[in-house]
């Protein structure tokens, strides 16, 4: 916080920053274990998804009491990495559809009843997956009406094209933005 607080006063513009989690505490996990692979218990709607949809909330509030203020979240970091994590990787596993239905059941409810005027990104993994996931959650009207715009990750960017991930999805969707939220050089080596 104190770094922020810094990075703010010095910026001449407004910071817009974005948070992404990489998984729900292990009582809420179907492994029950922060680490490899699993997803949050039961389904959309319950208590887990609810309480899930609660801690995104309870660090804006926390965040806020330090004039922190965060302009989106992402709904999960990777959630396809969930299925093919190594054993230590801390992560939630999420479908397209399971994804669609925490943001229309719970997450998209708790931020819109929610003082933040926070933004929420779908996905957040490689573009790869796209359009599907786009069509999974964009094409229902009320998870569309929760979402703001859609994170992509670079890793497989070789080995896609962006005229069938990314400009294919933005004439499906044009009202939703597309952000990069993930990169780094040197993860792959057939880059």
């Amino acid at each position: 916080i104190p770094l922020l607080h810094r990075a703010l006063a010095m910026s001449k513009r407004p910071l817009l920053l974005f948070g992404s989690p990489w998984t729900a505490p292990a009582w809420m996990r179907s492994n029950g274990d922060v680490r490899g692979k699993g997803t949050l218990k039961g389904k959309a709607g319950d208590k887990y998804h609810k309480s899930w949809a609660n801690y995104f909330i309870k660090f804006l509030d926390e965040y806020a009491k330090h004039n922190v203020t965060f302009w989106a979240v992402t709904a999960q970091n990777e959630p396809l990495a969930g299925l093919l994590t190594p054993p230590q990787a801390p992560t939630i596993a999420f479908t397209a559809a399971q994804q669609r239905d925490f943001i229309t059941q719970d997450l998209g409810p708790a931020l819109a009843h929610s003082p933040h005027r926070t933004q929420l990104l779908m996905l957040d993994d490689q573009r790869s997956h796209l359009p599907h996931w786009a069509k999974v959650i964009l094409g229902n009207a009320t998870a569309a009406r929760y979402v703001a715009g859609v994170a992509v990750h670079w890793y497989l960017d070789a080995i896609v094209p962006p005229g069938c991930s990314l400009e294919a999805t933005h004439k499906l969707f044009p009202d939703h933005f597309l952000l990069y939220t993930e990169a780094c050089t040197g993860f792959l080596t057939f880059r």
